[in-house]
């Protein structure tokens, strides 16, 4: 009976004891088919035009960007140079497809990644090419244009590496770094109008009868339409197709036909749409007048002070031209259309300076002759 037993016992021993190498067998099976095989890449020639980083310094950033997405088995960079070194491709022109292809077959590599960093004007141009080997075709290919600016050529390889493999990109480091066209503009589109201007204005309110009234009594004796002579120079800062917003200072000298160089200075911020030829604008206006202090008599005329002027009279400002020379400050408020004929411009714009003392209004000409003299860099 013991026996019989001890035989049982022995018996059951072996059955679990092959039972736990079965199922300790089928545990390590089953991890090792969960285990997912990486296919491998190589990284070859990320070309390098007009950058302070040469192309084997590019090809390694590239390479180390993507051994950070670990999507890859990435060959070693040197095991690609030995390899290529050992059967003849040359650094230099290995980047066709064909030669890639041959490259990878030997390598016995999956993919193969390739490309190329250009400065071109304003913008840097990463473009980056992925080949299978097995179907000897371009898998996928992306094009990137980045703003000038190589000191951030690692995000730029980092965010077309994620293109590639279609992984999210940060929406912000993209936006601070993708180069935006801005909107094509030629000569048919971007209106130059500096040039000479002439035209007339008239002054109203008490400023203009100072102006007109007789000299003996401080005034200048002018007419009351004056003549005005000047040139505009303008500056744009927006200049999007049909669209333009710029600064135009227009210097002029008026009152002429009075005897008179009365000067003033206009600094407008103008905005123009060239299809329909209008534009609008405001902004200062800087005068240099003769003003003096004064007060009326009993008899309500205009009187500089004297030895009989009373110890207690009130004085006040007024344009007489027997002051000082004094600059006033003033705003202007301008529209206008221009006429094309070829390739003259003849511009036309009616302004208005209000002033409590005296609004000022006044309608300019002038023309130029459209010119491109943007400089091709």
């Amino acid at each position: 009976m013991k026996n019989f037993y001890f035989r049982i016992s022995a018996r059951l021993k072996a059955i679990l004891l092959i039972s736990v190498l079965l199922i300790g067998l089928s545990t390590k099976l089953s991890s090792q088919s969960d285990v997912k095989i990486k296919k491998s890449i190589a990284v070859i020639n990320i070309d390098s035009k007009g950058l302070n980083s040469d192309m084997a310094l590019i090809t390694s950033l590239v390479t180390l960007e993507l051994e950070r997405l670990d999507i890859f088995e990435v060959i070693d960079k040197y095991d690609v140079a030995n390899h290529m070194e050992a059967n003849n491709f040359s650094m230099t022109q290995a980047y066709g497809k064909t030669a890639l292809i041959k490259i990878g077959e030997t390598l016995k590599t999956d993919k193969i990644l390739s490309g190329s960093v250009e400065r071109f004007g304003n913008k840097i141009i990463l473009v980056l090419r992925l080949i299978d080997i097995k179907s000897k075709t371009i898998e996928t290919v992306d094009v990137m244009e980045y703003i000038n600016q190589e000191e951030n050529i690692q995000d730029m390889v980092r965010i077309s590496l994620n293109n590639i493999f279609n992984l999210e990109n940060d929406k912000n480091t993209v936006d601070m770094l993708s180069n935006f066209n801005p909107p094509l503009s030629n000569t048919k589109s971007t209106v130059k109008l500096n040039g000479p201007r002439f035209g007339a204005s008239m002054t109203f309110g008490e400023t203009g009868k100072r102006l007109q009234a007789p000299k003996t009594e401080g005034g200048f004796d002018m007419y009351p339409i004056g003549s005005t002579f000047g040139y505009q120079h303008e500056v744009q800062y927006i200049s999007a197709g049909e669209f333009q917003a710029l600064l135009e200072f227009i210097g002029t000298l008026n009152a002429l036909e009075s005897g008179y160089l009365i000067p003033s200075l206009s600094v407008i911020n103008g905005f123009r749409f060239n299809k329909l030829g209008i534009e609008f604008g405001i902004g200062p206006v800087f005068r240099a007048v003769k003003t003096a202090d004064g007060y009326f008599d009993q008899n309500g005329n205009w009187t500089l002070p004297n030895q009989f002027t009373p110890a207690d009279q009130e004085f006040v400002s007024r344009i007489d031209r027997r002051g000082d020379i004094s600059f006033s400050t003033g705003l202007i408020i301008a529209a206008g259309f221009t006429i094309k004929s070829g390739y003259i411009n003849f511009p036309i714009n009616a302004y208005i300076s209000p002033r409590k003392d005296g609004t000022v209004v006044g309608l300019m000409f002038g023309f130029n002759v459209a010119q491109n003299k943007r400089k091709v860099e």
